[in-house]
């Protein structure tokens, strides 16, 4: 069967112009920015996304791995008992070495789920990019007189201090060693410069070189990156001390009432 083909055009012969350099070169340039952007989107992706999948697995290991005790049941058993609250001076453990998890911090303001990991130390790559919670080192230790000093990040690498600014007066900080928990109440929040070191003195606001009172409270500092993607400057969450309990007579009443999971944690 034979095709029915329309009988050939004769034209004029025109030559193929030779692609030019400055085109050629604006063509080089142009593939040049779709590579950056594509090599630039996945590193937002890492950044944003993977860093976060990564910190949390390591997190949820060094929970894991502490394999604490768990909290004094209640008589009836319909979960765990209610802790007293005792105001007298709690326990202080010593500092331990750099790198070593010796806490987690509840946040009922943070969600029922809330739980993170607290490291001595607060160097970035090996703690808060990998542990959680870093610990300022001279700083007080939970419990102790002067001010318990942390920082977290407020975005990747598992974002532990993630919701920092949506703290409020009064909110419960609860933070667990493995025999004692400490219960520490927000007072007030403020941006600061990263230099303003004194955030962290022993006494909130004492800068360097200034006479240190007598220490007669103890606080809870919380500094992460502000604004959010951004270290410009940093963000301040002062707390003081409530009260404590020991860890074998039961889980505080802030943690129970917000129905937080402490037994699975």
């Amino acid at each position: 069967m034979s095709v029915m083909t329309a009988p050939p055009r004769h034209g004029v012969y025109r030559p193929r112009r030779r692609r030019g350099f400055v085109s050629g070169f604006v063509g080089f340039v142009g593939e040049l920015f779709i590579t950056a952007g594509v090599l630039l989107g996945l590193f937002v992706v890492w950044q944003l996304w993977w860093t976060d999948v990564q910190a949390e697995r390591e997190h949820a290991q060094a929970l894991a791995a502490l394999d604490w005790p768990e909290p004094a049941p209640a008589e009836d058993g319909s979960g765990l008992a209610v802790a007293p609250r005792y105001t007298d001076d709690p326990p202080v453990m010593e500092a331990p070495p750099d790198e070593t998890v010796f806490g987690k911090l509840y946040v009922p303001r943070f969600g029922a789920g809330y739980v993170e990991p607290i490291a001595q130390g607060v160097d970035k790559e090996r703690v808060l990019d990998r542990l959680g919670i870093g610990h300022y080192p001279d700083t007080a230790m939970p419990g102790d007189l002067g001010n318990f000093s942390t920082a977290g990040h407020r975005t990747t690498y598992g974002r532990p201090y993630h919701l920092v600014a949506e703290l409020q007066e009064g909110d419960p900080l609860v933070v667990r060693t493995e025999d004692t928990w400490y219960v520490y109440k927000v007072t007030e929040w403020r941006i600061v410069s990263p230099y303003q070191v004194e955030v962290v003195s022993p006494v909130p606001g004492i800068k360097p070189g200034e006479p240190l009172p007598e220490l007669t409270e103890r606080f809870m500092t919380m500094t992460a990156c502000h604004p959010m993607y951004s270290a410009a400057e940093r963000y301040v969450v002062h707390a003081v001390f409530d009260y404590w309990a020991p860890v074998s007579e039961g889980v505080p009443a802030e943690l129970i009432d917000a129905g937080v999971d402490v037994e699975g944690t």
